[in-house]
């Protein structure tokens, strides 16, 4: 009887590793390269159409950012970065994105604080607008101007912790904004959340302020690996071996320990304090306000699509939620304050102009978010600063929906991870002429036409940011 191996003369082993290059060839190389839909793009790198290396490598590096503005401005708003993801640097594109119910990839697991998603992290668009909708009346505009607690807390903030650190740093040798900055972020978002009596104190704790802040700034320069690549990471660990410094966990559990104990505390009182300890200052308005939906979704029992990931996890996920209030509110308005101290102190005339213009607001108005959130030019810096330092610079992905869909003339079929970036979209020439300039006068200059356009663009706060940064800009504006 005649066997396959005796017909083909014993080259069996040879056929076959023919076959699996044959497929791997036109797996990796032909399809990607000449068949796939999304060969119809420009390829940011020659190599981009076959492998991820080069994108990984500038992630790695931490030049995406750069990189990816460079190739828009040479190859246009849609630019294939590797074999299944896409950069897109159009404002219909980003509206398509965001907006047409696209998923969250894989990338987003590394902000499961405690092991259970936070809205942040949900990566269905269900579950994260139910998880939204318990916190965003808080974070609101019109909330926050309207707030006693919110107002209590401010006076308290500004006139008795941060305006005394101002004018003690007159008589020493400079100030580090910086960190001051962060700290009384910090204690305004911390105040927020937890209420005054249980909120930081990093304007005048300075000792702890600065170990809280090397924790931090620590861990922020090694996600790379878990969050790009998840899976090799945990098979390395496996094997003992780790592709970032150990003390990075140690860092993430000692802050997530610090997270619980206040979130615990809170939980505490609010369960056996009397209303009159926790109204005013002391409010926990953000706790507050995420227990109450917690309560909701309970009392659907297991018809709430979050049951099994938040109703039964209930104290995971308010630390994991709130954890991640803090960490993102924090850094991003800490850094936007910065840098907008930094380019007014490189423009001393419109200092003056910025002074004149609060000098119109009457004597009991400076500390009302509403007077401040009618001036024109203090509105024009701050869009200006956040334009060019966006708290969310970076591309925050997503996954096309089955099949395909359709952006520009391009066919993105379903399941590619697609993205836009503010940092593109802030630097587009025919918007924002010479765009690397801080130039605050032009949100107030130009005909109507013309400043549609530019607040149409402008993307600073990305996909659901905002309500991490207005905690700043309508609690904060007195600093």
């Amino acid at each position: 009887m005649l066997t396959l191996d005796r017909l083909l003369g014993g080259h069996v082993p040879i056929i076959l590793t023919l076959a699996i290059l044959i497929y791997l060839t036109y797996r990796f190389i032909i399809y990607p390269a000449f068949l796939s839909p999304l060969a119809a793009l420009p390829n940011a790198h020659w190599s981009a159409r076959f492998s991820p290396l080069w994108i990984l490598y500038k992630r790695y590096a931490h030049r995406e950012n750069g990189a990816l503005v460079a190739a828009h401005k040479r190859l246009g708003p849609y630019v294939r970065t590797a074999p299944n993801e896409v950069s897109v640097d159009d404002v219909e594109g980003i509206k398509q994105i965001y907006m047409g119910g696209f998923e969250k990839p894989e990338w987003y697991a590394i902000f499961d604080n405690y092991g259970v998603p936070c809205m942040f992290s949900e990566r269905h668009s269900k579950e994260h607008s139910l998880r939204k909708r318990m916190v965003s009346n808080v974070y609101s505009k019109s909330f926050l101007q309207s707030s006693p607690s919110a107002a209590a807390q401010a006076k308290v903030l500004v006139h008795e912790r941060f305006l005394p650190a101002i004018e003690a740093s007159l008589a020493e040798q400079g100030l580090d904004v910086y960190s001051l900055f962060l700290a009384v972020v910090m204690d305004f978002i911390s105040a927020y959340i937890w209420g005054l009596a249980r909120s930081t104190n990093f304007v005048q704790d300075k000792g702890y302020r600065e170990h809280w802040l090397e924790l931090y700034k620590s861990r922020n320069d090694y996600p790379f690996f878990p969050q790009e690549l998840p899976r090799l990471t945990a098979f390395c660990k496996r094997l003992g071996l780790w592709l970032y410094p150990r003390w990075v966990d140690d860092a993430n559990r000692e802050l997530a320990a610090w997270n619980s104990a206040l979130c615990e505390r809170t939980v505490e009182d609010l369960t056996t304090a009397s209303k009159a300890s926790i109204d005013g200052a002391d409010e926990p308005v953000v706790m507050t306000a995420l227990l109450a939906g917690l309560d909701k979704e309970a009392a659907r029992s297991e018809k709430s699509p979050i049951h099994a990931t938040a109703v039964l996890q209930r104290d995971l996920t308010i630390q994991s939620e709130l954890w991640d209030h803090v960490l993102a509110g924090q850094e991003t308005a800490g850094l936007a304050l910065t840098y907008l101290t930094w380019r007014l102190s490189q423009h001393p005339d419109l200092q003056a102009a910025l002074h004149t213009e609060l000098l119109t607001l009457p004597t009991d108005a400076v500390d009302d978010p509403k007077a401040l959130d009618s001036l024109p030019l203090l509105h024009a810096i701050v869009l200006e600063t956040l334009r060019l330092h966006a708290p969310i610079p970076g591309a925050q992905p997503r996954e096309v929906r089955f099949p395909s869909a359709e952006f520009g003339p391009y066919t993105i079929p379903g399941g590619v991870r697609i993205a836009g970036m503010a940092q593109t979209l802030h630097r587009d020439e025919n918007v924002f002429p010479d765009p690397e300039k801080w130039d605050p006068r032009r949100w107030l200059e130009g005909d109507e036409e013309k400043l549609r356009t530019m607040h149409r663009q402008w993307w600073a706060f990305s996909s659901g940011g905002q309500p991490r940064m207005s905690i700043l800009f309508h609690m904060a504006d007195p600093c």
